[in-house]
């Protein structure tokens, strides 16, 4: 050994290398070949089981920021809890059914009626899975592991055999009924919408005042000269107006305006203002009366005279805005209709399927599509002479989230799913249920209360089926023998043999129904709503594969899902089995760009993963999702993934001097036990077993930005800016099997280790690397169990003795820095410290059993009284502090200033400490001079 080779004993230069993008995927290639995932169950077979059930993605392109969000924070919690003494398999899945994989092979060509609905549905079967293989790809490139091979897919036929069951269970429970009632229907989809499948957007409506006469007044009102004032925001319903609907309880007024030979009924607390909209400078209350007064009078419809319009008392009336009248159209409204059906109405619905009035509103309307409507309307009610005011009226209104036109309610034939029978149940089942954040409980709660019944059938065709037949008589037959039959076909075959065949082919054989005495059926052509296919997931694969559990541990999915897959899993799930599919509930906000804004393709402000991944690898991104507060809305930028970026930087150098100076350390031959640690080095221990315990918490609580504080909190303050800079002064200058080195070296490969594990399921390509240069058992840090936490005797005195140390010494690199700004010295080494402490601080630091000068990364040291402190001291709570410039020159091997350097005659370079340890440790480097 040189001479020069003593300089910094231990510093070896570390071969980790970057270059993410590269080695990432060499690192998962190797995962697959070596079949790490599958070690790893088979590692934690008869374990608790932790099951987190995949909320299918749909699909359809490539992934996008709140995919990785999701997918990363998820395969963060599997592979946390698999380390953690939990069986805990990951099924990836996905959504593959419903309307956007319709158009998107309309817009690539594809003629839907020039083909078969079963061939149309064979297309659509193969973009699906095109995308899936697509989406698979992405995801497994961020380093997600689970069963790729083996996900589940709603187009299975195994999937959509177990959906057709579960409606089978439903129905055989009375919770399946055709109706005719208003829901959210999209006419630029032809079909019915689920609430999940409806955004809000603001718009501007025309919102239009007018009088309705009295042609009954029941003695009450007098006939011909009064009108009801009603106010609408949707002129384009009023050919389907069958009534006006007042509050029972609301006091109304007759009002007459000068100069009008009309009066007017409006609500009494509305009566100013609306005089003051119609310009009624000069007016007189005729007489006031009860809501419950007014019930059952007859107005004249302004369009069609010949129709009569009851007045109704409904509770929906509000005195918000408007008159306290409400136009009542009971085809076009979820309140009109139920009012309207009290009454006795006709569920009248002159609108068609793709938005446009039917014949029957008459020459003005028939053929119109309804946005134009609403001028027509407005123009005759001005003809009329009814039209009191209109005024542009901003307010929320919904929109198909696929095609992202607006929707109207329109009362059809549907399915649904009885929700109000089973609503008590539902709520009850939620209560049982742990939500993260727990505001979660009460929002789900809210609309699963709220919610009206659901909706579940759909006007296309590329779907699940609805298993259902009618008879001659048109009743519908839906029997567990015939739903089974259908199950059973489809598991076979798939659910396009329901399209492919007649439905005397589809029903057990021998079947027979009173309904049919010719033996004839039909089938029914609606498919099943989407979310009926995802929230069956339960029984299609936790209920189906017997290494999952049902319920699951765990869904985890966007925020907006609380209507989604969250809500319709769990009406399922309570209609089936009587309990929740979860047992917990985590939810997370959307991504958004740096400015706060919905990523969008038209505003160019997208962030695409595979970006990122190829600038800065996927352990940039996987690092992003532990530092973000997914609990809300996430603000991501090129920015901040470079900011991850250095953080990353800091972790992976962090280690690497983990690394390089554990490189002599054999963990069996040299550890020292923790009794016989130096105190610096048993203080470091109790502080990696601490924050051990600390981040084990949160990954079990799911506090991920908690982990990323705590990690680099301890990375950079805890280790970098304390131990590791006093580590240097211990394992590159003494003696290489002295105490003092290998006591630190225990400390340094355990934090390396712990480190190693606690990080694996945030940073695997990373941990994996730096676990080939421990000496572990385990080939792949995958397959080996987080670091156990361990006390020990006195750790808390331990702990306080060295927090005390930690506010001297932030004292005096106070005093340190004031001694730079004076330009008294550079590096800490130049200094001569001399502290002025009260008794107590000076029995703490003696009782640390340290050396103190060298834990403050000083080169000389006095301690004194604080009573002998000079004027021109720094002043501390108990502490006096005085930084000199040290005497002497630097030792190049411990870097110390030392008057003694140079008094060696045989390393007349080197203080005499370094000099003696090197003549006794390395005397061949004695044949070569430092200058070689």
């Amino acid at each position: 050994m040189r001479v020069k080779d003593t300089l910094n004993l231990g510093k070896t230069k570390f071969p980790m290398r970057g270059n993410l993008p590269v080695r990432e995927g060499e690192r998962q290639k190797e995962w697959e070949e070596n079949k790490v995932y599958e070690r790893r169950q088979k590692l934690n077979q008869g374990k608790p089981t932790f099951v987190l059930h995949d909320g299918p993605p749909y699909a359809n392109g490539n992934i996008h920021m709140g995919h990785a969000l999701n997918k990363i924070t998820k395969d963060i919690i599997v592979r946390s809890k698999s380390m953690m003494g939990f069986r805990s398999p990951y099924v990836p899945g996905w959504d593959t059914h419903g309307l956007p994989i319709e158009q998107q092979l309309k817009k690539a060509g594809v003629d839907r009626k020039s083909l078969s609905v079963a061939d149309f549905r064979e297309k659509c079967r193969e973009y699906a899975l095109e995308q899936v293989d697509k989406q698979r790809s992405d995801f497994k490139r961020l380093g997600v592991a689970g069963e790729w091979d083996n996900p589940y897919v709603t187009l299975d036929p195994s999937f959509e055999a177990q959906e057709i069951r579960v409606f089978g269970k439903m129905a055989e429970a009375g919770l399946i009924y055709k109706g005719k009632k208003p829901v959210f229907w999209s006419w630029s989809s032809e079909s019915a919408l689920a609430e999940a499948e409806v955004e809000y957007h603001d718009v501007t409506s025309p919102s239009a005042f007018y009088g309705e006469k009295v042609i009954d007044g029941k003695g009450i009102l007098d006939d011909n000269e009064t009108f009801m004032v009603v106010w609408t925001t949707t002129p384009w319903t009023i050919p389907a107006s069958e009534g006006i609907t007042v509050d029972k309880d609301f006091d109304y007024s007759v009002v007459k305006p000068k100069d009008d030979q009309r009066e007017f009924v409006l609500a009494t607390d509305l009566v100013a203002e609306n005089a003051e909209r119609f310009g009624w400078e000069e007016y007189k209350i005729v007489k006031t009366l009860k809501g419950a007064d007014l019930e059952n009078i007859l107005a004249e419809h302004p369009f069609y005279p010949e129709r009569k319009l009851v007045t109704m008392l409904g509770d929906f009336v509000t005195l918000d805005s408007g008159t306290g009248l409400v136009h009542t159209a009971p085809g076009f409204g979820e309140d009109d209709f139920n009012v309207g059906k009290q009454y006795g109405l006709d569920i009248y619905v002159p609108v068609d399927d793709k938005g446009y009035l039917t014949d029957d509103t008459g020459k003005d309307f028939a053929g119109v599509f309804y946005e134009d409507a609403n001028q027509i309307a407005l123009d005759k009610l001005k003809a009329a002479g009814v039209l009191l005011k209109y005024v542009p009226y901003e307010h929320s209104y919904p929109f198909d989230w696929r095609t992202k036109k607006p929707i109207i309610f329109r009362a059809t034939p549907q399915w649904f799913a009885s929700v109000d029978k089973i609503r008590t149940n539902i709520l009850d089942a939620i209560d049982k249920v742990k939500f993260f954040p727990s505001w979660g409980q009460k929002r789900l709660h809210n609309m699963i209360r709220d919610r009206g019944d659901w909706v579940i059938s759909r006007q296309r065709v590329w779907g699940v089926p609805l298993p259902i037949f009618y008879g001659e008589d048109g009743e519908a037959i839906i029997t567990p023998e015939t739903v089974q039959h259908v199950a059973d076909l489809v598991e076979e075959y798939g659910s396009n043999v329901w399209f492919q065949r007649e439905a005397k082919d589809l029903l057990p054989e021998g079947f027979t129904s009173e309904h049919s005495p010719n033996g004839k059926f039909t089938k029914e052509t609606d498919i099943m709503d989407v979310w009926f296919d995802s929230g069956s997931s339960h029984q299609g694969v936790l209920a189906q594969r017997d290494y999952l559990t049902y319920p699951s541990d765990l869904y985890l999915e966007g925020s907006d899902q609380y209507r989604g897959w969250f809500n319709s899993s769990l009406i399922t799930s309570v209609a089936v089995s009587g309990e929740a599919p979860y047992k917990q509930v985590l939810s997370q906000g959307f991504t958004l760009d740096g400015q706060g804004r919905k990523m969008s393709k038209s505003l160019g402000n997208t962030i695409v993963p595979s970006k990122v991944i190829k600038q800065m690898g996927a352990e940039i991104i996987r690092l992003w999702v532990l530092s973000v507060d997914s609990s809300a809305d996430v603000r991501v930028s090129m920015d901040s993934f470079k900011q991850i970026s250095e953080a990353y930087r800091k972790i992976r150098n962090t280690v690497r001097f983990l690394l390089a100076n554990t490189t002599d350390f054999d963990p069996k031959e040299d550890a020292v036990a923790f009794d016989d640690m130096e105190s610096i080095d048993k203080y470091m221990e109790v502080l990696i077993n601490k924050f051990t315990k600390e981040i084990l918490d949160d990954y079990a609580n799911y506090d991920f930005m908690g982990i990323y504080k705590k990690l680099l909190n301890f990375v950079t303050a805890d280790l970098s800016a304390f131990y590791l800079d006093v580590a240097k002064d211990v394992v590159y200058i003494e003696k290489e099997n002295s105490h003092k080195r290998r006591s630190m070296q225990t400390v340094l490969y355990d934090v390396a280790v712990r480190l190693t594990k606690l990080l694996t399921p945030v940073i695997p390509h990373t941990t994996e690397e730096i676990w080939n240069y421990l000496k572990e058992p385990e080939d792949y840090v995958q397959l080996a169990e987080m670091p156990e936490v361990v006390h020990f005797n006195n750790e808390a005195k331990l702990l306080e003795e060295w927090n005390g140390f930690m506010n001297v010494r932030s004292d005096v690199f106070k005093s340190l820095e004031n001694a730079r700004n004076k330009k008294l010295i550079g590096k800490s080494f130049e200094a001569h410290v001399t502290l002025y402490v009260s008794n107590n601080i000076k029995q703490a630091l003696d009782d640390l059993n340290t050396d103190v000068r060298q834990d403050l990364i000083v080169s000389a040291l006095d301690v004194k009284d604080l009573a002998e402190a000079p004027a021109n001291a720094d002043i501390y709570n108990d502490l006096s502090v005085v930084v000199e410039h040290a005497e002497g020159d630097v030792c190049p091997r411990c870097r110390m200033v030392k008057k003694d350097v140079g008094t060696d005659k045989d390393l007349p370079q080197l203080c005499v400490s370094c000099a003696t340890l090197i003549k006794e440790e390395y005397p061949e480097a004695l044949s070569e001079g430092l200058d070689d």
